[in-house]
């Protein structure tokens, strides 16, 4: 017995050596200003730079040249604290993006086939036919969206459909990557003019499932000074944003009011404390 706790003892000893060695023999050298750099960002984990995650983004600013104005919740603060390790200029921040809803099928605007009373999640619905609405392109309104947003920018309204605060929202694209209908997208806070409506069929159809529906008249493109709105084969009207001038043309003149003009947003992002999510929580929804 006390020859075998010996040599186990020695075995130990003898690995513990071998792996510290290996340990500095094949250690990976991190740059200092990576680390500096996750210490100045605000640690959401949002994607809205585009990099898998705070520590992504600082690594890839650090070895690749990313843009040090990508972190959208960090603002101004991060990106003069990112150039000031860094040992460079700043810059001009580009402008920031909000998510847009392109649907406005409300309870009381589409045509609903059935009343759904299965998991309050757009993905378990979508399963269903589409959703219990005629239009199969619409928002379902069961909040997956809501759920994996991290700076609570986005609720459910009274109509069944989500409401977006410009103030808080990141334009980080979580919403936009978990809608199993495609119905959101992030648009620059400057652009007030926005296509509501997602459906692809045929005019005719697409006003039998929604009231409010684009029905494919051209009348926003024959009518729009810049150019920036089209109807293209088998879509809705799609703007150009490039060319958009958000004269709202377009939206008075729509006969089925499916485009909107809204009011100017706020151009700086309002401080909110970022909703702590559980260990191991995916952000389904589905636990409420």
């Amino acid at each position: 017995m006390l020859y075998a706790i010996i040599s186990l003892a020695v075995l130990g000893g003898v690995f513990g050596i071998v792996l510290g060695f290996a340990g500095k023999k094949f250690a990976v050298e991190v740059d200092p200003r990576v680390e500096a750099i996750i210490g100045a960002l605000p640690g959401a984990n949002c994607g809205a730079c585009g990099f898998p995650g705070c520590s992504g983004y600082a690594e890839a600013i650090v070895t690749a040249g990313a843009p040090m104005d990508a972190c959208a919740p960090g603002k101004d603060a991060a990106k003069n604290k990112i150039a000031e390790i860094m040992g460079a200029e700043a810059g001009e921040t580009k402008e920031r993006k909000i998510a847009q809803l392109m649907c406005n099928g409300s309870k009381d605007n589409a045509v609903m086939l059935y009343a759904y009373e299965g998991i309050n999640d757009c993905h378990a619905a979508a399963t269903m036919y589409n959703g219990p609405k005629a239009c199969s392109f619409g928002c379902l309104g069961l909040g997956s969206c809501v759920s994996v947003c991290k700076f609570d920018a986005i609720i459910i309204g009274p109509d069944q459909l989500p409401v977006v605060d410009p103030d808080l929202c990141t334009g980080c694209n979580a919403c936009v990557n978990n809608c199993p209908q495609h119905v959101l997208k992030t648009v620059e806070i400057s652009k007030l003019v926005h296509v509501r409506c997602n459906n692809k069929d045929k005019g005719k159809d697409a006003k039998a499932a929604c009231k409010v529906a684009c029905i494919k008249c051209k009348i926003c493109e024959k009518n729009c000074p810049e150019g920036a709105i089209q109807v293209p084969v088998g879509g809705v009207a799609v703007i150009d944003y490039t060319k958009c001038t958000s004269c709202g043309i377009c939206a008075e003149k729509c006969p089925t009011k499916a485009i909107e003009k809204v009011l100017p947003v706020c151009p700086t992002i309002q401080e909110n404390a970022a909703t702590p999510v559980a260990p191991g929580c995916a952000g389904c929804g589905l636990c409420k």
